[in-house]
């Protein structure tokens, strides 16, 4: 049997409601990074795509405008590598922006560099940056972890590029991680390092 295929922005458009809200801090690291990646003329289309608002980085802005952001992002420099690079790259900024966070900062100190407590400390990560989803961690071993994220706005391959940029911090090396779809909003995230 095979896995669903990802939804589209338009499919997740219609999911979400108001109330599913991201922080501000994530949308600016988008602009910043496509600014640097493609110049300020993608900067500005990605801007405009959800009409060129200012955003706080501890506010929180509807998930709908997020997604708006890296979907024109995607596309923008889709050409740099493809869609799914770029969406893990952009995965990537938003866990260096939360590390610089207050939140983040705290989550490093008490998590430390072990893997399975920097796992462990996923769920809460994610809540104090997003008002939607439920996400737990199953250790499956020594050096193998699953992160089960449901109710996920977030393309497979932006959070597979979070996880990923979260575990480097770690002790963790020849780090694995593989997303798969399981239904519009839901996904699996298999982690295992040496």
């Amino acid at each position: 049997m095979s896995s669903p295929s990802a939804p589209g922005l338009e499919q997740l458009l219609t999911l979400a409601t108001p109330m599913d809200t991201c922080r501000g801090l994530f949308f600016n690291g988008v602009f910043e990074a496509v600014r640097s990646l493609g110049g300020e003329e993608a900067r500005v289309r990605c801007y405009g795509a959800v009409g060129e608002k200012k955003y706080v980085d501890f506010f929180s802005y509807p998930v709908a405008d997020f997604l708006k952001t890296i979907f024109s992002a995607a596309e923008v420099l889709g050409g740099q590598g493809g869609r799914s690079m770029v969406l893990r790259q952009l995965g990537r900024r938003a866990t260096a922006d939360f590390l610089h966070s207050t939140v983040g900062k705290t989550m490093m100190a008490l998590a430390g560099t072990d893997p399975q407590r920097l796992l462990a400390s996923f769920p809460s990560a994610y809540r104090a940056s997003l008002s939607y989803g439920d996400r737990s961690v199953e250790r499956l071993g020594e050096k193998q972890a699953r992160l089960m994220a449901r109710r996920d706005f977030l393309p497979l391959e932006y959070n597979e590029g979070v996880l990923h940029a979260a575990m480097e911090h770690s002790t963790a090396r020849d780090l694995v991680v593989r997303g798969r779809q399981l239904a519009p909003l839901d996904a699996d995230y298999d982690i295992s390092w040496s």
